[in-house]
């Protein structure tokens, strides 16, 4: 063949990256892998072990130890030893063996990329040139945070020990992105890998014995899911989980009522939106890096492309000419596009839902390129023709499948885009950056690549809404799901308020002629409760203070329904107008601050001064939700690109809010000011004890200028008004206060939809504490974070510096 006839054809031989390094690992270990626990390599008697194959060829690499509850208590019993000392080492001591470990990373990076893409089946240029890069910054960018730790998080300290399971796809970068910022905090970690890709992980247990790592700090226990269950129900005190929304869900209910910290990262249907004036091309060459690339196996793969009705057609045809060029082959190979599916399970997974999708009237079409003979290879496939309902469109694939639907309007683009129950990443694709960036924060989804896609970097966080999880991992906000304030180790036991014994009514008094039962307030209305039952409020000593409604699930619901309503109103209305807003309720109480304290005193038994103080407190904090209202801003990330990553603090959405019995009024307003500070809407059921303060506070709503059904006041009993809430697909946040079997009866329910939940689980907080109730902290519990990215720079131009 000549030169000419080469260049045309673009036909070239494979390139394979050498593996000879990486045999001669294996063979020093003579195939077979224990488990790394405080700091040795174990090898227990009688534990059995599993393969681990090359699913591009489909043979044997190695052996893995699978263990057993007893190893796995004994990893967790080490990290625990180890725990204290590695703390105590402080912020400069963490950073210095978390920089050790980046060079490390680094200095052996050739042979890390070899062993990744032979595990994992990837392509060998993106475990050099992505991968490895990312986990060595990772460690880097977490020194820093170790190193600054005083400094940037003061009065907080570490959780303690982590356990954290990652998946398959991503095997050295997804532990990265746990073990980085675990450690710099002053967590140990046991950690379980995917039982298809154990290898690199085994192989960064022996780079923590080269960096000196003390012993006990990074365990590492391999296994099948068996496994990973006994780590969720060991005694760790955070769980972090990577992988499908099922098993999250899973392990959520199984910590209900714990206490363990947890973070989320799962599934996704990441939409890829296409604009007609769009650079095509340039689209198209994001689009195969969206869905091809890792074989489609990424959580924020663009899975769903939607393109515009006008260009539509053009567009379909370049993307088929260009699938026609994607070259499949072994995972050494660097000249290849895509490499081998995980294993023969998610092959066999793929083809069922693609038949499932055809058998529901989806055009699939397969690329035209080689398919190599032996390994799990699957090809780059194009769906069209599918509507909203299709298996294709709905469910995660987690392979090279790209489902194809068109729009019309912008409008319905953003519709079609949050009409899916995940909410993890999502493309735009537009030459109109005023239009980029109002699709933007239009979109549910925790990160948004405006003209480009599968950008990642420690500095800029990465994590989901609604069922794609919650938490956040790299940047300030991923260090914080490591750490817990200080003052959580003092605080008491949470204890009901008991209702005294009612006295009897004299007789011949009678009750007063008007009628004194306080009402609902729901969509800006008096609203009365849809049972028509009422429950008596008594006085500290007794005494009838009045009736308030006995709320149900119906009024639960219609709570909901007008807080819905409300949401992208509030949430859309200028901060300015939210904290004048606040700072008029907070005027308004301030008038009646006298009538709220008699009320206080006479229902909880407080003092004059007592209850003065928890009124003049509760405008205080009225005032502070209204500082922050127009404060809480985001930032600008400046990751290593020709562009920006901007951190967009956006609201929750609709949460629910069910309150203490102590501090009744300063409780009340405090959670409820912050959640519609933030620009959520709020259904709150207040103190069971006390709810009149709550049902006296709706009548300076209604004079405050309040929009309707932005806060919005549901009488009842605590629990059973909490369990509707938290079983509501509406109600996207849940805060309870009440008891330990309150907190796990809520947090089991909440999984249904991965609601993020503010717990006490059965410990009381001090209401009146500034610091416990410091308002960036309660802003930060009310918000979620977006990272939306920016590239910016004409290729025109070289990308020069000015």
């Amino acid at each position: 063949m000549t030169v000419k006839e080469k260049f045309e054809s673009m036909d070239y031989s494979p390139a394979l990256e050498s593996r000879t390094a990486a045999d001669e690992w294996l063979k020093a270990n003579k195939g077979k892998f224990g488990l790394f626990i405080d700091g040795s390599w174990i090898k227990p008697k009688g534990a059995k072990s599993f393969a681990t194959y090359a699913p591009a060829t489909g043979e044997k690499l190695a052996d893995i130890t699978s263990a057993r509850q007893a190893d796995v208590d004994a990893a967790v019993q080490a990290a625990r030893t180890a725990q204290g000392k590695w703390a105590a080492i402080g912020g400069h001591g963490r950073a210095r063996y978390l920089y050790a470990l980046a060079r490390l990373v680094q200095k052996h990076s050739r042979i890390l990329s070899v062993v990744e893409s032979l595990d994992n089946g990837k392509p060998i240029r993106e475990s050099r040139d992505i991968d490895i890069p990312l986990v060595a910054r990772h460690l880097y960018h977490h020194a820093g945070w170790a190193q600054l730790m005083d400094e940037e998080f003061p009065e907080h300290e570490a959780i303690g020990v982590a356990g954290q399971i990652i998946p398959w796809n991503f095997p050295l970068l997804m532990l990265a992105w746990k073990i980085a910022p675990a450690l710099a905090a002053g967590n140990t970690v046991v950690l379980k890998p995917a039982e298809f890709t154990s290898l690199t992980a085994l192989m960064f247990a022996d780079l923590c014995l080269e960096a000196g790592l003390p012993k006990g700090v990074v365990n590492i226990i391999t296994g099948e899911g068996d496994v990973g269950a006994m780590l969720v129900d060991a005694d760790v005190d955070k769980v972090a989980f990577t992988g499908s929304t099922d098993v999250g869900k899973t392990i959520r209910r199984a910590i209900a009522g714990s206490g363990k910290k947890l973070t989320l990262e799962l599934g996704g249907k990441s939409p890829f939106i296409v604009f007609e004036d769009a650079d095509i091309d340039g689209a198209i060459e994001g689009l195969v890096d969206a869905i091809w690339f890792n074989q489609g196996q990424v959580c924020c793969a663009g899975s769903r492309l939607l393109v515009q009705e006008g260009i539509a057609e053009a567009f379909y045809t370049k993307l088929k000419a260009r699938m026609a060029k994607l070259r499949v082959g072994h995972s050494l190979d660097k000249c290849i596009d895509m490499g081998a599916v995980v294993d023969g399970v998610q092959k066999t997974r793929i083809e069922e839902l693609i038949a499932k999708g055809k058998a529901e009237g989806a055009d699939v079409h397969h690329a035209p390129c080689d398919m190599p003979a032996g390994g799990v290879f699957y090809p780059p496939t194009l769906v069209t023709s599918v509507g909203t309902e299709n298996t294709l469109y709905i469910e995660e694939v987690f392979g090279p499948v790209l489902t194809a639907i068109t729009f019309r309007t912008q409008a319905e683009a953003v519709g079609l885009a949050n009409n899916t129950r995940y909410g993890l990443a999502a493309t735009v694709w537009s030459e109109n950056i005023s239009r980029a960036l109002e699709v933007a924060p239009a979109l549910k989804a925790g990160v948004v690549w405006v003209n480009g896609t599968n950008m990642f970097d420690a500095a800029v966080g990465f994590g989901g809404y609604r069922e794609s999880g919650f938490g956040r991992e790299g940047g300030r906000e991923g260090m914080l799901a490591y750490l817990k304030p200080k003052y959580e180790r003092k605080l008491k036991e949470w204890k009901p308020i008991v209702v005294p014994a009612a006295l009897p009514l004299k007789a011949g008094t009678g009750m007063p002629g008007v009628d004194q039962t306080a009402k609902n307030y729901i969509g800006g209305k008096q609203a009365r409760p849809d049972g028509g039952d009422s429950v008596v409020v008594l006085t500290h000593k007794g005494a009838h203070a009045g009736l308030v409604g006995a709320g149900n699930y119906k009024d639960i619901r219609n709570a909901v329904e007008a807080a819905t309503k409300a949401q992208p109103g509030w949430a859309a209305s200028t901060a300015h107008l939210k904290a004048q807003i606040l700072y008029y309720i907070a005027e308004n109480l301030s008038v009646r601050a006298g009538e709220f304290a008699a009320r206080l005193t006479a229902l909880t038994g407080a003092s004059k001064k007592a209850a003065e103080v928890e009124v003049d407190l509760s405008i205080k904090r009225l005032f502070s939700a209204a500082a922050m209202a127009d404060k809480h801003d985001g930032s600008v990330h400046q990751p290593p690109l020709r562009g920006v990553a901007i951190a967009m603090n956006e609201p929750v959405g609709t949460l629910g809010i069910v309150c203490p019995d102590d501090a009744p009024l300063l409780a009340f307003i405090t959670l409820t000011a912050f959640a519609v500070a933030a620009g959520n809407t709020a259904v709150v059921v207040p103190s069971e004890r006390y709810p009149l303060l709550a049902t006296d506070f709706y009548q300076i709503l209604e004079t405050s200028d309040v929009p309707a059904g932005v806060i919005n006041i549901v009488t009842g009993k605590r629990d059973e008004m909490a369990t509707p809430l938290a079983k509501h697909y509406g109600i996207e946040g849940l805060w309870y206060f009440g008891s330990r079997d309150g907190c796990a009866n809520v947090e089991a329910l909440a999984a249904d939809n991965m609601k993020r939940t503010w717990l006490n689980y059965g410990m009381a907080y001090d209401w009146a504490s500034d610091k416990q109730m410091a308002a960036r902290s309660l802003m930060d519990r009310a918000s979620e974070v977006k990272n939306i990215w920016v590239p910016y720079g004409d290729a025109n131009e070289g990308g020069k510096s000015y």
